[in-house]
């Protein structure tokens, strides 16, 4: 079976981009390599620029059993925030015209798998119609058909439940990319990476990317001075082309995906809310390497120490829509006699002078506070070794995330917001608490302390995580299934081939 891959950032990207997905991506293509009988690719787009305005193109970045592909001078620029709504994101003829042309050279593919829709233009789900012996499949790891922003995240700090004939998205950013700009940032970029000043060399770390974070801060505080120096329009904003985008992406994904796989129960929800197809939607958790922990731990016995106190740990970034600011406040407006029985872990990057200001009045607070600058996933189980509870106090539906995936692996109960998927691993209503409500927060915490929600209670209904030899069985399972179809299909014409796996 030939499978072919698609998601904006390279799964090797030399700047890390991509996230979870791209370690997730690794791990899918290296685990079928190893089960034989599978022929995969990988082709990414919108990251890289010409400094001169050529056309757009497909380049090999790297050979191998699974060769790497970029699609070069895509119209859209990635990631989504980057290109917030621009028209490129559903149609830019040349863009498409590229990627028609390499799926012909390359192919005949028997399913290419879209991780995400970011740097392409939607109009390419239309160009199914050209392979009709292959599958369409589509993975919703973020809500980008339905929000440029792609994370339903308002005005950057509210969850967004409302649209409001795309009105709401007109104003939802007080600040927003210019895409001409962040291509020739990309542009330049390029230029450095063939020279051999690439992300890894000490000039590009020291001079480039500190050069253009700088520029980018001075950018959105120049344009938030300007939207809030400008008058508000007694009109209501025009949000028609927003609401033509969600239509127009929502009609593409139900005319020609075969299937669309959602990370979470609550990303299915979310997806037949906004109008995706509920015959073709089906959830699989993700598969993760993170699973082989489960069988190192086991559950402890209880949640506090034989002094009383609780070890609390938050892993990710210093984030609003993650929850971290809303984690300080939370924790801030405690009882006194509540908060000196906590020691707390935080686990990520150095935020910004809010952030580190909340860390500083937290500390004298608790009975400890120790911040980890950012962690790696190979310390994860010495970070993680004394932790009682994790915290996922997100404030936005987040899909599925990676966090929480390697707390639990580790037999670390979650303690989670009443957002996204991350309540899933658990199942455990008494850990889960409204998000955003500091007294709700309180509510839950305190009865952990109080010893009224065990670990015993947690556990009995909590999903193990799925092991990747598990997600490739329902991953491969599925492709099978769809291409089932259209073997039973009358063939289309004389190329028809017949399933090799």
């Amino acid at each position: 079976m030939r499978v072919l891959y698609y998601n904006w950032a390279d799964p090797h990207d030399a700047e890390g981009r991509g996230g979870g997905v791209s370690i997730y991506q690794r791990n899918l293509i290296d685990g079928l390599a190893a089960r034989g009988g599978f022929e995969t690719a990988f082709l990414s787009s919108g990251l890289i620029y010409d400094l001169r305005n050529r056309a757009p193109r497909v380049e090999q970045i790297s050979a191998g059993p699974s060769p790497r592909y970029a699609l070069v001078n895509a119209g859209p620029v990635a990631p989504a925030h980057a290109d917030f709504g621009g028209a490129a994101q559903l149609d830019h003829p040349a863009t498409e015209a590229a990627f028609a042309d390499f799926i012909e050279r390359s192919g005949p593919w028997d399913v290419i798998h879209f991780n995400n829709l970011e740097g392409l233009p939607a109009q390419v789900l239309a160009l199914r119609s050209r392979w009709p012996e292959t599958r369409f499949v589509l993975s919703l790891h973020n809500y980008y058909p339905v929000c440029p922003q792609v994370n339903l995240w308002h005005q950057e700090r509210q969850s967004c439940d409302g649209f409001d004939e795309g009105a709401r998205c007109v104003t939802c950013l007080p600040a927003t990319a210019n895409p001409r700009s962040v291509r020739l940032a990309y542009g330049v970029g390029t230029v450095l990476a063939r020279i051999g000043a690439g992300p890894q060399s000490l000039a590009y770390q020291k001079i480039f990317r500190p050069a253009l974070g700088l520029a980018w801060r001075l950018a959105r505080r120049l344009m938030r001075l300007r939207h809030r120096h400008t008058p508000a329009s007694p009109e209501p904003p025009d949000g028609s082309l927003f609401q033509q985008r969600r239509a127009r992406m929502v009609a593409l994904i139900n005319h020609n995906c075969d299937a669309v796989i959602c990370v979470s129960k609550r990303v299915q929800q979310i997806a037949m809310q906004h109008g995706i197809d509920r015959a073709k939607l089906q959830t699989l958790y993700i598969g993760t390497r993170e699973a082989d922990a489960w069988q190192r731990t086991l559950p402890r016995a209880a949640f506090t120490r034989p002094d009383g106190t609780l070890r609390l740990a938050y892993l990710g970034y210093m984030r609003r829509d993650k929850g971290f600011y809303f984690l300080m406040q939370a924790l801030l407006a405690l009882p006194p006699d509540v908060a000196a029985r906590l020691h707390l872990t935080i686990a990520a990057r150095n935020g910004d002078a809010e952030a580190l200001r909340l860390l500083s009045e937290l500390a004298p607070r608790l009975a400890s506070l120790r911040h980890i600058d950012g962690y790696t996933h190979d310390g994860l189980d010495d970070l993680l070794e004394d932790v009682d509870l994790g915290v996922v106090p997100v404030l936005w539906e987040d899909n599925l995330p990676q966090v929480s995936i390697e707390m639990h692996a580790r037999h670390i109960p979650l303690l989670t917001s009443d957002l996204g998927g991350a309540q899933e691993l658990g199942k455990c209503p008494d850990l889960v608490f409204r998000a955003g409500d500091t007294a709700d927060f309180a509510r839950a915490l305190t009865r952990v302390l109080a010893g009224e929600v065990t670990q015993a209670q947690y556990w009995a209904k909590a999903m193990p995580p799925v092991t990747m030899a598990a997600h490739l069985d329902a991953l491969t399972a599925l492709y099978r299934e769809t291409l089932r179809t259209r073997d039973a299909a009358p063939p289309a014409d004389s190329r028809r081939r017949r399933n090799s796996a």
